[in-house]
């Protein structure tokens, strides 16, 4: 009987051992899984750094294709923010009548604040209009010889909202026109819609223009990958001479399509970075000419990744769409 329980005990002792190991099993294929992923990944480096002049040149080819539509499409955000911003800024100009009494203008102006749609508005007499006149347009020398002031007082007006253009303001240009001792009402927002319209055409320009450059992108990487394969058949047919599957052959051509995304994203990335800075000192002396102080934000960086994560993307799929079929295609005989 004591025999019995030792046996028992004995067994008991075991069984926690044997499921251990059988817990940890799952860690020897894993570790399997990744040993091969990063022989292949060493590989791909291996074949980059023998042939540095082919792989330099299919990388430049990259960041030139990625640059551009990218470059484009950051500068027409940039532009299209200084857009609204001045879109924010948009006002009516209220002229009044030729001659108009300074207590006959301050009643206009307090008509034209107890309107609804009017966020702010504040008066410059004909005197102040001129000086502004002056200020602004560079013929101040032209305007100091003429014998009378020509310009009106007016009213500027600030909107409450301008959220669908011009076509909303209307009926506040109206409701302005309609009252006593104004001459004319203009809406200050006509250039800014056409400056939108531009935009979006140069917007779709550019998504064309970006297709048409990842469809060449992804001709360049399939036929580097298909030269790669086709320089090492031998090296392919032994490796499926010994068993080698067509998934362990084409592991690491797709690991050099990965890095030559990584490597063009990277300096698609630095370039356009560069070339903001380079933009900018002449984008503030344009500014300057308008009275603004408008300048380039520089590349920024959910772009700058979303760029290299885009290009590496194109170089797997244009890394698989090559391999797929030429590994296939060589067999041992």
């Amino acid at each position: 009987m004591a025999d019995d329980k030792h046996k028992a005990a004995r067994r008991g002792s075991k069984a926690p051992k044997g499921a251990a190991r059988s817990g940890h099993s799952w860690k020897h294929p894993l570790r399997s899984w990744l040993g091969s992923h990063r022989d292949s990944a060493r590989q791909a480096l291996e074949r980059l750094r023998h042939n540095p002049l082919s792989s330099a040149m299919t990388i430049l080819v990259m960041t030139i294709v990625l640059a551009l539509p990218m470059g484009l499409g950051v500068l027409i955000g940039q532009v299209e923010r200084l857009g609204v911003d001045w879109q924010r800024a948009a006002q009516l100009s209220v002229y009044l009548v030729d001659n108009v009494q300074p207590e006959a203008a301050t009643g206009v102006l307090k008509q034209v604040r107890d309107l609804d749609q009017v966020a702010e508005a504040h008066l410059l007499d004909a005197e102040m209009a001129l000086a502004e006149f002056k200020q602004h347009s560079g013929m101040g020398d032209a305007l100091d010889q003429l014998a009378y002031n020509p310009l009106p007082a007016v009213i500027v007006v600030t909107p409450v909202s301008i959220e669908g253009g011009a076509a909303v303001l209307e009926p506040l240009r109206d409701q302005l026109a309609a009252l006593q001792g104004v001459e004319q009402v203009q809406i200050d927002l006509l250039w800014i819609e056409r400056l939108t319209r531009i935009l979006a055409l140069l917007e779709r320009f550019t998504g064309g223009l970006a297709v048409l450059l990842v469809l060449a992108l992804l001709l360049v990487m399939i036929n580097t990958i298909r030269l790669a394969i086709e320089s090492r058949r031998d090296e392919i047919v032994v490796i499926k001479l010994v068993g080698g599957t067509d998934a362990f052959v084409r592991r690491p051509f797709l690991y050099i399509g990965v890095l030559y995304g990584l490597l063009a994203g990277l300096l698609a990335w630095l370039l356009l970075a560069l070339g903001m800075v380079w933009l900018n000192s002449a984008v503030r002396e344009v500014a300057a000419l308008y009275q603004s102080d408008f300048e380039l934000a520089g590349m920024p960086a959910v772009d700058g990744l979303t760029l290299v994560a885009g290009a590496m993307l194109l170089g797997l799929v244009g890394a698989w769409l090559a391999v797929g079929r030429h590994v296939r295609a060589i067999q041992p005989t």
